[in-house]
C-alpha cells in the first residue's frame, strides 16, 4: 500500500472555480471545449492542464496532464509520443475527451481511475474505482517473491532434490487480491504456477477475473470471494492442495492512522482495504493463524506490511509457538523502510 509517499492519487468530487466563479465539471467542459486557440497540439493541452492543475492545487499536475493527452492519443506516456504527434494538431473529438478526463482530475479522481488502467509488473491491469490500486511497493513484493522461487530452484539443482512439484511451478495464494496485481504478474512470470485469488469484496473479485481474461491467464487462476477474517473454507481455498506460497498486500493501516490519509483516497478507493484495525494486525494475524492450514511443508508467506509491523509480527509469533511459524527474513522497500516480511513454515507441521 503506497501511502507514505503520494504521486498521481485523486481526491474527492466537487465543484470547480473557473474565472471568478463557480462551475459544475460539464459547464467547465464546454467553456474549455470553447478555447480553441492556445489548445491545438499535444504539447499545447499538457501545458494547458498542468498551469490549470497547479493552480487547483492538484498534485503530480504535469504528469497528470501528461498521462491524460497520451491515453487519448494511443500511447502509455507522453514521452513515448513521437516529436511529430506532440507538436501536431489534434481533432476536436480528442480535444473533448481530454477536457472530459482532465475535469474528473480537476475533482481529484486519481489518474488510474480516469484512463482507466495501469502498468503494473509489465502487464496492464484495468482499473476501477473503489478496488484498491497497486502501488509501487507492491511491485517489489513481487519481485522479492521471483527472486527466492528462484533462489529456492538454484537451490534444490544444487542439491540434486528437484520434484515433479519444482518442475510445475510452485501453488500460491494470493490473500487480499485487489485488482489481480499480485497474482496476475506471479503467474505471467511463473508459467508453471497456479494461483488461487481471495478476496471479500465483489468488485475486486469481478476485476481480478476481468483482468485475468484480458491477459489471457484465466486457466491458471481461481478467483475467489471470501474474507479470511471468517476461516478456512478448504474446498475453495485448497483446490489442489496445500500451497507452496501465499503472498498477501493485507489491510495494515493502524486505525488512528486512518484518519490522516490523505483525503483523495479516502474519496475514491475503498477503506475497507485500508484499515488494519488498533494496530494494523487484524488481517495480519488472520492470515498468520490460517497459515498451517494453507501451506505445505516448508512453505513460505510474503508479505507487505507497515514499518512499524515487523517487531510486532516478530513478537506475536513468539507468542504463538503453535503455529510453527518463524520470520526468515524482513526487506526494505525502495525508501529504506522495513516493509516485505518472509514468514516460514517448519517442516512437519501438520495442523
Amino acid at each position: 500500500m503506497w501511502l507514505w509517499q503520494m504521486k498521481l492519487w485523486g481526491l474527492g468530487p466537487g465543484r470547480v472555480r473557473w474565472k471568478g466563479g463557480f462551475h459544475s465539471p460539464l459547464v467547465l467542459l464546454r467553456l474549455v471545449s470553447g478555447c480553441r486557440a492556445p489548445l491545438v497540439t499535444a504539447t499545447a493541452l499538457v501545458n494547458h492542464w498542468t498551469q490549470l492543475f497547479e493552480k487547483r492545487g492538484v498534485p503530480e499536475a504535469r504528469e497528470s496532464s501528461e498521462y491524460i493527452v497520451a491515453h487519448v492519443l494511443g500511447a502509455k506516456t507522453f514521452q513515448s509520443l513521437p516529436v511529430s504527434q506532440r507538436f501536431a494538431s489534434i481533432t476536436d473529438l480528442q480535444r473533448e475527451q481530454i477536457a472530459k478526463l482532465c475535469t474528473q482530475r480537476l475533482q481529484r479522481m486519481p489518474v488510474q481511475y480516469v484512463i482507466g488502467e495501469w502498468d503494473f509488473q509489465g502487464l496492464t491491469l484495468k482499473m476501477e474505482s473503489p478496488v484498491f490500486i497497486p502501488r509501487p511497493e507492491t511491485e517489489e513484493l513481487v519481485n522479492l517473491v521471483l527472486h527466492e522461487e528462484s533462489q529456492r530452484c538454484q537451490e534444490s539443482r544444487a542439491k540434486g532434490t528437484v520434484s515433479h512439484q519444482l518442475h510445475s511451478g510452485p501453488l500460491i495464494l494470493d490473500l487480499c487480491c485487489g485488482s489481480g496485481a499480485i497474482a496476475l504478474s506471479l503467474l505471467s512470470k511463473l508459467t508453471q504456477s497456479r494461483v488461487v485469488a481471495v478476496d471479500k469484496g465483489e468488485e475486486a473479485v469481478k476485476l481480478t477475473r476481468e483482468n485475468a481474461q484480458r491477459l489471457h491467464l484465466e486457466n491458471r487462476i481461481q478467483i475467489v470471494r471470501h474474507d479470511i477474517t471468517s476461516g478456512v473454507n478448504s474446498e475453495q481455498l485448497l483446490p489442489w492442495g496445500p500451497m507452496g506460497l501465499v503472498v498477501s498486500n493485507p489491510l495494515y493501516i493502524f486505525h488512528y492512522d486512518m484518519e490522516q490519509l490523505a483525503p483523495e483516497i479516502l474519496s475514491y478507493e475503498d477503506t475497507d482495504s485500508l484499515d488494519g484495525g488498533e494496530d494494523g494486525m487484524r488481517v495480519i494475524k488472520e492470515i498468520l493463524s490460517q497459515a498451517p492450514k494453507l501451506l505445505k511443508d516448508s512453505g513460505s508467506i510474503f508479505l507487505e506490511v507497515d514499518p512499524r509491523h515487523p517487531e510486532l509480527v516478530g513478537n506475536w509469533l513468539q507468542s504463538r509457538p503453535d503455529l510453527d511459524l518463524s520470520i526468515l527474513a524482513t526487506h526494505i522497500d525502495f525508501c529504506g523502510k522495513p516493509r516485505f516480511l518472509h514468514i516460514h513454515k517448519s517442516r512437519g507441521t501438520g495442523r
